[in-house]
């Protein structure tokens, strides 16, 4: 068979614009050809260092040596399997997920995708409770799906129609922008109290669940305050309600620990993982405790996907694991988190409009503002400084909604040269723009 005719840059934008569907926001005018570790290239030849993991996910890097050579193995042996047939890299990747999961949470569900994970931690929820009723942070992103997109408040509600009865949505910590002060110091067990009492007022008596990010990425990188995570659980719990910790893009060591709970002291009773688990491939995991997952058999729990337990993203989940706990790289991103925050902290001092620089390990949030003092958001300015970085060779992203914050996530296996390089890019866009 003939292969096709290889594109020119000019057929690929032409193709592109009349085929593809834009989901939310145009294209970055860059198409990738290949990538490797921190490293991606474009049609046109140019080297972009990746300071956002692709979609967050890219954990080891790019086409990562022992990765690909998993999934060449497995390719060879065994790809995709009826749901309800086992393998042994699934078998393998429930029990090192269960040897390292917080507490007692010794049950996994394999599945593809953040938003999956989270719709089937919410039906166990509402299947071991008997509610409906679900609480979420305001600032929140669970996912696309139906009962992931109702507890998600970070996107646009708007045009869908009516989100799920039961769907609540808590004020989110806002450190930065304090709603709550007692004397000069913010006072979000209050504001905690208020949200809470405010559901209570509301509810109709059938809670199920909280579930929460340990730190609001997709919602400006906003860390709560220390001990938040423990007293919106135990809140939450004195009404019946069962807690999920939603770790997408902190979780498998980006924030310093294994699981970013682990920071508050926090064990949940369900965590879900995924973009960090497959490392670039669509994996995710539901991981609760085996009372909650005996209930939920003998109530007839179900949830099906195509792809629930497929054996080759099972095999690439195991060796994330190995790599991440062999490589000590969880102590690596708190090292080189360390490093990155000091360089933007420098640059803080020398451009205004760097409002805060937040975050933990090699998840950062750099919110810029138009002033310090109003602390009014500047994403016009974000939007210029990231396309200089672009045409500078860093890819970064910034978070959608008019905030103008920076989310900067390089893998973890990044080297000292390497976000060096990042920052000297970043200071060069920084002061040619504003």
């Amino acid at each position: 068979m003939q292969k096709p005719t290889r594109k020119t840059e000019a057929e690929l934008w032409d193709s592109a614009n009349r085929h593809l569907v834009r989901y939310g926001h145009f294209f970055q005018p860059a198409i990738i050809e290949r990538a490797q570790g921190s490293y991606m290239v474009t049609t046109q030849g140019q080297k972009l260092l990746d300071f956002a993991s692709g979609q967050m996910s890219a954990i080891l890097g790019h086409s990562h040596p022992e990765i690909t050579e998993v999934i060449r193995e497995q390719a060879g042996e065994l790809v995709h399997l009826y749901s309800q047939l086992l393998s042994r890299p699934v078998i393998d990747l429930a029990e090192a997920l269960a040897k390292i999961a917080p507490g007692d949470l010794g049950r996994v569900l394999l599945l593809s995708t953040g938003g999956e994970s989270n719709e089937a931690a919410l039906r166990m929820a509402k299947t071991a409770t008997g509610g409906h009723e679900v609480l979420a942070l305001s600032h929140s992103w669970h996912g696309v799906t139906g009962g992931a997109a109702s507890a998600t408040y970070n996107s646009s509600r708007r045009g869908y129609g009516p989100a799920l009865p039961g769907s609540f949505a808590l004020p989110a910590p806002t450190p930065y922008r304090p709603r709550f002060m007692n004397g000069e110091t913010y006072d979000w067990k209050a504001e905690l109290q208020l949200g809470f009492e405010m559901f209570d007022r509301q509810s109709t008596g059938a809670p199920a669940a909280l579930i929460i990010e340990s730190i609001l990425s997709s919602g400006g990188v906003i860390v709560p305050p220390q001990g938040y995570l423990k007293a919106a659980a135990e809140m939450a719990r004195a009404r019946g309600m069962l807690v999920i910790v939603d770790e997408a893009q902190t979780g498998l060591g980006r924030t310093g620990t294994l699981f970013d709970c682990e920071h508050d002291g926090l064990v949940p009773d369900f965590v879900t993982l995924s973009k960090t688990l497959g490392a670039g491939l669509p994996l995710s995991a539901v991981i609760t405790t085996p009372a909650i997952e005996d209930t939920c058999f003998e109530k007839k729990f179900h949830f099906y996907t195509t792809h629930a337990s497929d054996p080759l993203p099972a095999a690439v989940g195991l060796k994330v694991i190995e790599i991440i706990l062999r490589d000590r790289l969880a102590d690596r991103a708190r090292a080189a988190g360390a490093r990155l925050r000091e360089g933007f902290e420098a640059m803080q001092q020398r451009y205004e409009v760097i409002g805060d620089v937040r975050g933990r390990g090699l998840l950062m949030g750099i919110e810029l503002v138009k002033d310090r003092k109003s602390k009014t958001p500047a994403p016009d300015m974000a939007q210029k400084v990231m396309n200089r970085c672009l045409e500078l060779g860093l890819s970064t992203s910034i978070i959608r909604g008019g905030w103008g914050v920076f989310r900067i996530a390089p893998p973890i296996t990044i080297s000292n040269e390497e976000i060096d390089l990042g920052l000297s890019i970043f200071d060069q866009a920084f002061r040619e723009s504003v």
